[in-house]
């Protein structure tokens, strides 16, 4: 008897697309909520705008110079490979611009929290939002949130003090800024230390576990809860002095004669990021509070543009390098959707990911994931961004993808997943699919061979899963 199918049967290439952009098969109803509206008084986009390039054309001018002078084939703008300016690149732009060195160094550190300038080991090249700069407000009004969302790196921190206090307060400051848009005026800074050492108190409660010992009520023996130091004792008026400045000095708010007050493109970025936590809060899933593994599974079933929503949401409501950790973390799990939307989460949080993304790329299970992300975040178009995978990498994403759409999809878009295939035809794709190890390489063997309706290739498939399983 023979196949009714050739046995070097071509597949239909076509590219691939990410899990997340699939169509889901889950019917939602999605109440259409009114476009919010700001508070009252705040200026149009446009003059936020202008604003914004006002406040950072110092990192603009940076970032230019940078441009003309640091391209391919040119000087290096660093010599650590960790993004510092070198002495001689500060020097030679100091001169150029009729600048002081120090000052070229702020504006140099301002233009990488904003955008406006990426560096890449000891190289460094414009950001996509240095292009747009003088056509898109959007653009402009981005790159200043990204730096308002940095500022703790924007200024160093006080020296002498625990790392921990520092965290504490930097979690504690949108509770801070959200008092100060209520406000809508100068507050006194002793009634913002007084909100502080509230939230910092509430905040080391959250963390005290206490362990009950079953059936008593009474507390257990192990693990020893620690008592949370009064806030009062905390050297917190210093910490605040340090988080207005640093505001201040991104031009959130403006500080002095010991009030506070927020500057128009501060009260609408903190207006902003709670008009995100508000819809993250009237989400069926309700993701504000989850955990990233959470958050992801909730987001599992939302069409593309509204898990993009909760993505920026969740983000909104806890510090950036704690949620990219988090992300990160979340996709070294076992489950591979959950694997391929944390990086879609990731390329919502854009440039502060950098870094940790970078730092994955040689584990193996997230390398193809990150190689990816770093393409596109290199202006790649996304089309084409999984051309910088070798065969066995794509191959492994091939199968990692497979397993997601076995666990959460159905049988059809695991058939249709077949079609993304890099592999000409079907004996190729088997082989090298059982060539690169992975893990669920089985499992997704045997699910496309239930679920595809030719039967000769159902068989071969199952053959081929076989064959890994026994070792053959």
């Amino acid at each position: 008897m023979t196949s009714r199918i050739p046995r070097d049967s071509r597949l239909r290439l076509v590219r691939p697309r990410p899990l997340a952009a699939a169509p889901r098969a889950v019917n939602q109803r999605r109440s259409r909520r009114p476009a919010p509206r700001p508070p009252e008084g705040t200026p149009a986009p446009a003059e936020l705008a202008g604003m914004a390039r006002t406040g950072l054309a110092g990192a603009a001018r940076v970032a230019r110079w940078a441009d003309a002078a640091l391209g391919p084939g040119r000087d290096s703008a660093t010599t650590d490979g960790k993004a510092t300016l070198s002495d001689a690149t500060a020097e030679r732009a100091a001169a150029d611009l009729g600048l002081s060195a120090v000052q070229i160094r702020a504006d140099w550190d301002t233009a990488r929290l904003a955008g406006l300038v990426e560096v890449h080991g000891d190289s460094a090249r414009p950001g996509w939002r240095l292009r747009a700069w003088n056509r898109d407000d959007s653009a402009v009004l981005r790159g200043w949130v990204a730096l308002f969302d940095a500022w703790s790196l924007a200024s160093p921190e006080p020296e002498g003090l625990e790392p921990a206090a520092v965290a504490e307060v930097v979690s504690a400051m949108p509770q801070v800024l959200s008092f100060l848009q209520l406000s809508a005026g100068p507050v006194p800074v002793e009634q913002l230390l007084d909100l502080l050492q509230q939230r910092v108190t509430e905040l080391r409660t959250e963390r005290c576990e206490v362990s009950y010992e079953p059936g008593t009520g009474r507390p257990g023996g192990s693990p020893v809860p620690v008592d949370p130091a009064p806030a009062a004792d905390a050297p917190l008026a210093p910490l605040l002095d340090w988080a207005l400045g640093a505001l201040a000095a991104v031009g959130a708010l403006t500080y002095g004669g010991g009030q506070a007050t927020l500057t128009p493109l501060g009260s609408w970025a903190v207006w902003v990021k709670l008009e995100q936590i508000c819809v993250a809060a009237q989400s069926p899933a309700g993701n504000i509070e989850q955990s990233a593994e959470d958050m992801l599974r909730g987001c599992a079933q939302l069409r593309p543009n509204a898990a993009r929503a909760e993505y920026r949401a969740w983000l909104a409501a806890r510090p950036v390098g704690s949620a990219v950790t988090q992300l990160i973390d979340a996709a070294r799990g076992d489950d591979a959707l959950s694997r391929g939307l944390a990086f879609e989460a990731l390329r919502v949080v854009g440039a502060p990911a950098e870094p940790a993304v970078r730092s994955v790329v040689e584990e193996p299970a997230l390398r193809p994931y990150a190689l990816l992300w770093l393409a596109e975040h290199d202006g790649v178009d996304p089309e084409d961004a999984h051309e910088v995978l070798t065969r066995e990498e794509a191959t492994w994403l091939w199968v990692d993808t497979a397993a997601a759409v076995a666990d959460h999809g159905e049988a059809p878009m695991l058939v249709r997943h077949l079609e993304s295939a890099v592999q000409p035809t079907v004996p190729q794709l088997l082989d090298e699919v059982r060539a690169v190890g992975h893990p669920r390489t089985v499992q997704v063997l045997v699910a496309l061979a239930a679920a595809h309706p030719d039967p000769a290739l159902a068989k071969a498939v199952r053959r081929a899963a076989f064959q890994v399983h026994t070792g053959g």
